[in-house]
């Protein structure tokens, strides 16, 4: 499987603020909506759900992004972070999470797992439309 470089921007924490609902984690990731391809975004948080900061992977496809596994683990571990909320957007409209996004769930949460760190939830942003991998059971 051929592999691609993603560039990754790493965003600086806003001073206190807390992620301790999903609304919140929305609004924190509402410029994903409006995108033409596809990206995605990690927050890390402390144990009190205090964003300790972001990162962003994003894309020069319309309909995939590659998530770098070990550099957003590294990050938690660097952040000494508790939690990581992922999203990621779909420029098609379509929030419905694809087989690729479920697999990438998986490994991802395994990888956190394996340093204690929890992967809170994947957002899937389709226009005004969002889908939960933690409310429909993913997670």
């Amino acid at each position: 499987m051929h592999q691609r470089r993603v560039a990754l921007t790493t965003i600086p924490a806003v001073p206190g603020h807390t992620l301790d609902a999903e609304h919140r984690a929305l609004a924190l990731f509402a410029p994903l909506r409006d995108l033409t391809t596809e990206t995605a975004m990690f927050a890390y948080l402390d144990p009190k759900w205090r964003l300790l900061g972001l990162r962003t992977a994003p894309s020069t496809c319309a309909d995939m992004v590659e998530v770098p596994i070990r550099t957003i683990v590294g990050d938690a571990l660097a952040f000494d972070a508790a939690g990581v909320v992922m999203a990621h957007n779909h420029p098609s409209g379509n929030p419905t999470p694809s087989g690729e996004d479920r697999a990438l769930t998986r490994r991802l949460a395994r990888a956190l797992d394996g340093v204690a760190v929890r992967l809170v939830d994947h957002l899937v942003l389709a226009g005004s439309q969002t889908t939960s991998f933690r409310r429909i059971g993913l997670l």
